[in-house]
């Protein structure tokens, strides 16, 4: 049972972003508490490996009200310091390999907590078309949807496109100015800056990337759906499809930190360069 406290806090902040879908909120940081850092633990994997600080779950556990506490209060006195990420490689189906990052624990937690105050306002601004990274959606939704929207629109093109490196490539600076469009507390940015440039880890060497965001954490499927919301599902909708003759549709799907295909696929009724 999640503690009401913070359901009510979710429920309250996703109407106001319905109410004024123009607001900028300027004051989200103050609704993370110790109760909503405790409700985060309870939603959080305690079966991932350990991140660079290689204390499990069940270490952390151990002290867990004293933990929260701590976290808590050098999250309020701006005294956090967001651990590099542990890089890891795993093999894909068709052999290669791509990298995953895995967090601390704590550092989980905390990333958990913003994401789910962002989500509650973002939530009522991503389309119904957007798939990847929310919940109550997968990949077999967007497949039906894509299926459905074929065969009534009956579509003569099909454009299938990937974003390439996407996660290691997007520009920091763009991330924060899209998120103030929506989202200007200095303070949840200060903490988003932080995970972006908290450094990667690997064979026991660091270095600190200028763009991306490490796959793995909770934070970083979030920031990707949010920027794809503006840059490539606003375009097509504010761009592409008013000059389309005919009908057309988008269905972007993205998977949430696990070994994944990421794609955006394009359907139109009529010609179309890509």
């Amino acid at each position: 049972m999640g503690s009401q406290t913070v359901l009510t806090k979710l429920h309250q902040l996703s109407e106001q972003a319905r109410k004024h879908p123009h607001r900028v909120f300027t004051t989200l940081h103050h609704l993370i508490d110790i109760d909503f850092l405790r409700e985060v633990y309870r939603l959080t994997r305690k079966d991932a490996a350990a991140g660079v600080d290689n204390v499990t779950a069940d270490q952390y556990a151990e002290h867990l009200d004293a933990n929260l506490e701590d976290l808590y209060h050098r999250y309020k006195t701006n005294r956090y310091k967001a651990p590099p990420v542990k890089r890891v490689w795993i093999t894909k189906d068709n052999k290669s390999q791509r990298p995953i990052g895995i967090p601390a624990f704590e550092d989980k937690i905390l990333q958990r907590a913003i994401a789910m105050l962002l989500s509650a306002i973002y939530e009522v601004d991503f389309h119904d078309f957007s798939y990847g990274f929310r919940a109550k959606q997968s990949a077999h939704g967007a497949l039906k949807s894509l299926r459905d929207a074929c065969s009534k629109t009956k579509v003569s093109t099909i454009i299938d496109a990937d974003v390439s490196k996407f996660f290691d490539n997007m520009p920091h600076k763009e991330i924060h100015d899209i998120l103030r469009k929506r989202v200007n507390d200095g303070k949840i940015h200060r903490f988003i800056g932080k995970w972006l440039n908290a450094g990667v880890v690997e064979n026991e060497n660091i270095h600190y990337p200028d763009c991306g965001s490490p796959q793995g954490g909770c934070i970083s499927p979030l920031i990707a759906n949010i920027f794809l919301h503006h840059v490539l599902d606003g375009w097509f909708i504010n761009e592409v499809r008013p000059r389309l003759h005919g009908r057309c549709f988008l269905i972007r799907f993205a998977d949430d930190c696990v070994p994944r295909r990421r794609t955006e696929v394009l359907c139109t009724s009529c010609s179309y360069a890509a």
